[in-house]
């Protein structure tokens, strides 16, 4: 029986920029969701070879824990265009194909404008065949609960808003925090079988508003001093392909 369901799915196309909403999703073994992070923009140099992609930390890139003001920039991403759009106070700042060297001159000139004093070094628009700039160096597909979100909210005594969480999948249907029980367990989400590999230790992004990029909360402290821990979500590796949508169940 099902005891879950997929409520929304998102990416992230540029690292630390907006979600992109998709109604179904194609995943393959070991993959990410087509897509997601598959864009970051270096904050100061890195040594990165786009030839032989390799992970690094977050703090490499920009990125909402230190650089919340990104949450003010709305963006669309176009795969068949590689086109990126960077809309600022309701205008078009720039738009760039990033898949040439002027397309992501055009997003890195804007950043260095944008982002002038929080920059280590020029900002530079990073892509590698098949990598991902996840948080994590393996390849995974990222999970919320959101009757976890629900209890967030009611410690921090304030709508939360479930996006501050940057997931890939939302889930309904789940009590609070029954994600942090399945370390280790499989799951069947619509085609697809994934196994849980890590919970998701929060960092001060979620105290973020996606909405306006105001810092106006104090998450990962709140559960720190609530359950000893700041974890609230899972990481998944993909090791059935298949189809996930909006409203398929999820099982384990």
């Amino acid at each position: 029986m099902a005891d879950a369901a997929v409520k929304s799915i998102y990416r992230y196309p540029v690292k630390g920029l907006s979600p992109d909403p998709a109604a179904k999703v194609s995943l393959a073994v070991g993959g990410t969701l087509p897509g997601d992070r598959l864009y970051a923009i270096e904050n100061g140099p890195t040594g990165f070879d786009p030839a032989h992609p390799a992970y690094f930390p977050k703090q490499r890139f920009l990125m909402l824990m230190r650089n919340e003001r990104l949450a003010a920039l709305k963006t669309e991403y176009d795969d068949a265009t590689r086109m990126l759009i960077i809309h600022h106070n309701g205008r078009e700042a720039v738009r760039g194909d990033l898949g040439t060297a002027d397309g992501r001159a055009a997003v890195e000139a804007f950043m260095t404008s944008f982002c002038a004093d929080e920059l280590n070094g020029p900002p530079r628009v990073l892509y590698g065949d098949g990598h991902s700039f996840s948080d994590v160096a393996r390849k995974v597909v990222s999970i919320i609960n959101l009757a976890s979100v629900a209890a967030v909210e009611a410690l921090i005594g304030r709508p939360v808003d479930p996006l501050r969480f940057r997931a890939n999948l939302y889930v309904t249907g789940w009590p609070a925090w029954r994600e942090l029980d399945l370390l280790g367990r499989e799951l069947t989400v619509g085609g697809v079988r994934l196994k849980v590999v890590k919970r998701i230790v929060r960092c001060a992004a979620t105290n973020v508003d996606p909405q306006t990029g105001a810092r106006d909360m104090e998450i990962p402290p709140t559960l720190m001093r609530t359950f000893n821990h700041m974890d609230c979500g899972i990481y998944a590796e993909v090791i059935g392909a298949g189809d996930i949508a909006v409203g398929d169940a999820v099982r384990d």
